[in-house]
């Protein structure tokens, strides 16, 4: 059977490497054919399995530095019938690349924006006088270094081999314990056989809006999981896009959503909530571990 999996492209980032680790879990199941789909960004990827282009996406969800990322946010919030099927945890590198002979002849330097901020202190500390350019992937850019000898960008030592290109730095994240947790996003069940089994799952992840902002109407739905018993491991606030001060509400449970207590809890949610969407119970699974 053939799978299809969207992921940010160009190849070389740590998206591809999610992915890659990820055809590799799937290699023990009866999948015989997958597919990497790169796309220019993470709501395309995310997009493209909404409209049925990808069996799945491989999209990044928080990184232990620098937070949740807002774009997969926004994207499962705006597209109806999406599940998070899987959570990969991957250790993440950065590295330095540039054709420069120095630090000191680098003037600019390109990444994604979460690389470039994983990496503050260090530019900071080394390079305090560059110009950070923010681009779509932390790849996007590593085609134009030969071409332009004051450029670098932050990337991995995968994505140096590749593209045949020099590392004038390495380990330059600002926390040696730098990871970033990739989703597997599906947009049904029709994929669970090549999934871990929801019944077994020891995470949920769901979202809301709440009807006003009114006191108190945050504390009311957090309070649904304090009486249960129910331990929240994410809760974060996202604006509406509707009006200034109104937002939604992401937060991911350490539950499974068919356990009767969760059951209960959802329940009792929507008394509160104007907009509840739940993205779907998944195991979490470090790479090492594939």
């Amino acid at each position: 059977m053939n799978l299809s999996i969207a992921h940010l492209g160009p190849p070389g980032n740590y998206s591809e490497q999610a992915a890659l680790f990820y055809m590799d879990w799937l290699a023990k199941t009866t999948v015989e054919n997958v597919i990497l789909c790169p796309y220019p960004s993470i709501a395309q990827s995310i997009k493209a399995v909404a409209e049925g282009q990808a069996k799945l996406a491989v999209v990044p969800a928080e990184n232990s530095i620098e937070g949740s990322v807002t774009m997969t946010m926004d994207a499962m919030w705006q597209l109806d019938n999406l599940q998070i099927s899987l959570a990969l945890v991957m250790p993440i590198i950065h590295v330095l690349i540039s054709c420069a002979t120095s630090l000191e002849n680098i003037q600019t330097v390109y990444s994604h924006p979460q690389a470039l901020a994983q990496c503050q202190r260090w530019l900071e500390r080394f390079l305090p006088n560059v110009q950070t350019v923010a681009t779509n992937s932390t790849t996007e850019a590593l085609q134009s270094l030969e071409a332009d000898l004051s450029a670098a960008a932050i990337s991995s030592q995968r994505a140096a081999k590749l593209y045949h290109l020099p590392i004038l730095a390495r380990d330059i994240n600002d926390s040696p314990e730098n990871c970033t947790r990739f989703w597997v996003v599906s947009q049904n069940s029709n994929v669970e056989s090549f999934l871990t089994s929801p019944t077994n799952a020891s995470h949920t992840s769901l979202a809301f809006s709440v009807p006003a902002n009114l006191p108190g109407v945050l504390a009311k739905t957090l309070q649904v999981f304090a009486n249960l018993g129910i331990n929240l491991s994410r809760i974060e606030s996202r604006p509406t896009k509707r009006s200034l001060g109104e937002y939604l509400f992401f937060i991911d449970i350490e539950a499974n959503i068919h356990q009767p207590l969760m059951q209960s809890a959802l329940q009792e949610l929507l008394n509160y909530t104007e907009i509840l969407k739940i993205f779907g119970s998944y195991n979490v699974l470090p790479t090492d571990a594939i």
